[in-house]
């Protein structure tokens, strides 16, 4: 099942192609990580999802429908570069939004006072925006980007400005709003993010979709089969079964050695080839990060 489908697309801008027939599959209630490096082409398709430019060929359709101006109800978009009224003060300004977005004056206010508690700025209601520090601006426009409860939220670069504990708390609204429902397209260059936020990614890098899958079919599919072993005897590498790529031995402590498998030599007989040599005290298999990933893939194509 597919929330939100963006098909073929291609966007030029002059000589300079920002989309080169990029398609990619959100399931509904998920987070979606897209990633890329500056340049990339992921601005230009979050701008196409909102409906801020056209695509010059290629299709989007939510909920199975053709991307259209009703659409624009169901989304909440958090641009990168933040936009506040700074002379308002937080409940107009977020009254003002609330209100531009379909909401009553009544359900209007009742969705502040919540979120405002939500974010510890109960007493904030008459403070002028100007007076708040980058963090807590950041919690007012997250807050004017939810307020109406969108079915589709596009985060870019969310966690911009915050210090680590307000990260985390943000981190939190995130999750309970997909446990809510809401599916979230998450643009970030944070991997530590990704990998604790989202189900799914996409990497888009020169305009083209690199790849895209669940997070752990990714990291499956770019394994090393290279295994990480703590041990006591030193061991040697076996021809046609497996070699030692680095060991580390400081006095009184065991070796910690890595091992790459050759031949598609099982995981048990790796085990009962190490086992002749040495005891084992730990062993676990190495998986890429997702920024290991990233940055492999990025610097494959720039070399291509």
């Amino acid at each position: 099942m597919t929330f939100l489908r963006a098909e073929n697309i291609i966007k030029k801008y002059a000589a300079h192609t920002a989309l080169n027939d990029v398609s990619i599959d959100i399931p509904p209630q998920s987070i979606f990580g897209l990633l890329g490096p500056n340049g990339a082409g992921k601005t230009t398709l979050i701008r196409i999802i909102t409906q801020i430019i056209e695509p010059d060929s290629g299709q989007v359709y939510i909920k199975g429908e053709k991307l259209n101006p009703n659409h624009t109800k169901l989304i909440g978009y958090l641009p990168e570069e933040r936009g506040l009224y700074k002379k308002m003060k937080i409940g107009e300004h977020l009254l003002y939004l609330g209100q531009l977005r379909g909401l009553s004056k009544p359900e209007a206010k009742e969705k502040i006072r919540k979120w405002l508690k939500r974010f510890d700025l109960t007493t904030w209601w008459d403070k002028n925006i100007e007076d708040l520090s980058k963090g807590m601006q950041q919690k007012v426009q997250f807050i004017a980007t939810v307020l109406h409860d969108p079915e589709l939220l596009i985060l870019d670069e969310p966690f911009s400005g915050f210090d680590p504990v307000n990260a985390n708390i943000l981190k939190d609204e995130i999750l309970n709003l997909k446990e809510q429902g809401c599916t979230i397209i998450f643009s970030t260059h944070r991997m530590e993010s990704v990998e604790e936020l989202c189900d799914e990614i996409a990497l888009i890098n020169h305009s083209k979709k690199m790849l895209q899958g669940h997070k752990s079919d990714i990291k499956e599919q770019f394994k090393t089969h290279t295994f990480l072993l703590e041990h006591t005897q030193p061991i040697q590498s076996v021809a046609d079964a497996f070699e030692v790529t680095d060991s580390s031995d400081l006095p009184g402590q065991p070796t910690l050695s890595t091992i790459k498998v050759l031949n598609g030599l099982s995981t048990n007989a790796l085990l009962q080839q190490l086992m002749l040599q040495t005891d084992i005290k730990s062993f676990k298999e190495r998986i890429p990060s997702i920024n290991e990933i990233f940055i492999s893939q990025v610097n494959q194509k720039q070399h291509a």
